[in-house]
This record gives structure tokens, sequence and C-alpha cells, in this order.
């Protein structure tokens, strides 16, 4: 498959997970292109086209390859973090080995999609609103989040990855909300039909998932990190997708909105304080062990058009459904 048909197939499978709705989802991709429309030529340079049906800011095709031709895809090195080490294995496989890996796929950005990642956290406001936060509080609360993190990253040098893949000549990707929307997505429909009762209950259904389960079996296991085994779950938050953390001073509001449960993926001491102060019950999925599931879930939907292999690192295990 051409690295350009897995790229966009990931995109559309992020907007058929994402839980604003296809349509909503849409509708920002059009005012994108109104707002490309009105930019000024000497605007339109500094301009990124990815945008204009790509509206996840973090996911990106980093460096493309050598080649002018657009590589095809047969073998790719899947990693949750992918640094200029893993690059540089890469190559080294391919060099000393033979293994052939025609691209290198991390799931936490890199490049401009690191530079970028503040921009997707609009998508949790929207995420908020549908769990009964008024869209005013959520969108002014996550404004002062996003501008927190656009300040965070500023610093980052984020182009030494693409450096690394540029130099050896190996195409770079990486996908991160469009893998995190699928996680989302399925934690959430796998609740709603499964409906738990307890916390011990939505436990049980967390370690009957393989990601999970191998991530019990390296020691880090799903967590109850406030409440108990025996608390009722009521109305269950899954907060895995948007970038990064969202603001700590949402929880009295997801409480009002009628939220009793919270399934994440990590989650800050500042922000489990305040999710205590609001008598919510936060069950940690774990970090890793998620972003492998979402991206199972992605290479599945992409592999709809054709198999590839994988040389698994940084934490991944491919696991097909």
């Amino acid at each position: 498959m051409k690295l350009e048909k897995i790229y966009r197939k990931a995109i559309e499978a992020g907007i058929r997970n994402d839980l604003r709705g296809a349509d909503e989802v849409r509708k920002i991709l059009a005012e994108e292109n109104d707002k490309f429309k009105d930019l000024k030529d000497d605007e339109k340079k500094f301009y990124d086209p990815d945008k204009l049906f790509n509206p996840y800011a973090d996911s990106r095709i980093s460096y493309r390859g050598l080649s002018n031709d657009e590589p095809d895809i047969r073998k790719i090195m899947v990693g949750i973090d992918i640094d200029p080490a893993e690059i540089l294995l890469a190559y080294t496989l391919n060099r000393d080995r033979g293994e052939k890996i025609d691209l290198v796929l991390s799931h936490h950005p890199v490049g401009t999609a690191q530079a970028q990642l503040f921009d997707v956290m609009r998508l949790q406001s929207a995420l908020l609103a549908k769990y009964g936060v008024t869209i005013s509080v959520a969108e002014q609360l996550m404004d002062k989040r996003i501008s927190e993190i656009e300040r965070r990253l500023m610093p980052i040098n984020h182009t030494r990855e693409v450096d690394a893949a540029r130099l050896l000549g190996i195409p770079l990707m990486c996908l991160h909300t469009p893998a995190d929307n699928c996680v989302t997505s399925y934690l959430t429909k796998l609740f709603e039909r499964e409906k738990p009762a307890k916390i011990r209950d939505l436990m049980k259904l967390l370690k009957g998932i393989p990601e999970y389960e191998r991530a019990a079996r390296l020691q880090v296991p799903a967590k109850i990190i406030n409440g108990s085994e025996g608390n009722s779950c009521g109305k269950i938050f899954v907060d895995m997708t948007g970038g990064t953390s969202g603001s700590k001073d949402i929880f009295d509001q997801l409480a009002a909105g009628g939220v009793s449960t919270i399934v994440g993926m990590h989650m800050t001491e500042e922000h489990l304080a305040n999710a205590k102060k609001a008598n919510l019950n936060v069950v940690i999925a774990g970090h890793i062990s998620s972003d492998v599931l979402g991206l199972n879930l992605l290479l599945d939907e992409v592999e709809k058009g054709g198999k590839f292999e994988y040389v698994a690192v940084s934490g991944f295990e491919r696991i097909r459904r």
C-alpha cells in the first residue's frame, strides 16, 4: 500500500471514530477550507496544507523518504515513542539483517505534529459538552490549558526524529489522535453495551482486553486510583483523546453533569486531587497499553486495504481483531 493511502485511511478512521461525530468533524474541515481561501499569498506559504483534509494536527507524514516516487509500504516498524535510536535501529536491521522496513510509525507525535499538539486539544471541549458540561465553561477552561501546553511545547527541539529519518532515508509517520479516537470509541461502546454496574465489573471488562491483559503481565495493570471496587459506576466518561491532559478544574463540572466514573490513560497528582474533591471514581486503564490498543484498532482499519508485516518496538505489540 502506498504511504499516502495509509495516511489518508488512518485519518478517515480517526474521523469515523471521533465522538464528536463525522458530520461535525467535516464541518470543521469545511471551515478550515474557507479560512484557507481567505489567506493572502504571503500567508499561504506558511500554511500546512494537510489541515484541509486532516483535522488532527498531531498526525502527519513527517518524512516521505529519499525517492521522489511514492513509497510502497510492506513492512512497518511501529512504536509508541520513536526517537532517533529507533530510526537508527530500523536502518541497522535493514542493512545487517535484510529486514526491508519501509516505514517507521510512531504513535506519539514527532516533528511539526509535536509542535502542533496543542491544537487537537479543542476536541476535548466538545467531548466535555457531550457529558453535561456547559460548552462555554468547557471552552474557557480548555483555552487556558491549551495556552499552557502551547507554551510548554515552544522550546522543544521537535525536528530530531525527522532529521534522523531524513539522514538515514527512512519514511517516518506519526498517528496520535486518530488512534486515541479509536480506543476512546471502543471503550465507550464497550461500557455502553455491557453496562458495568460496579467498578469491579468495569475492571473485569478491561482485564478481558488483550492489550490490558498483556500490560498486567508486564506489571502495569489497570488500577483504581480513587473509589473502590464496590462503588457504582454510574455514568462513565472515557477520557483518552484530545492530545494530552485537559483542565484540572473540570471535575466539579463533570460531576454536576452526571458523571460518576472517569476511565483514563493517566492523571497528574493535581488533576487527581481535584477529582477526589469532586467524589469521582477514577480508573487508570494504562497509558502505553491504551496507546497500543488504539493503534491496533487503527491499524485494523487501515489493513482493510491489505495487510502489512510489523517490527514491534517501544512498547508496541500487534494484536489483530
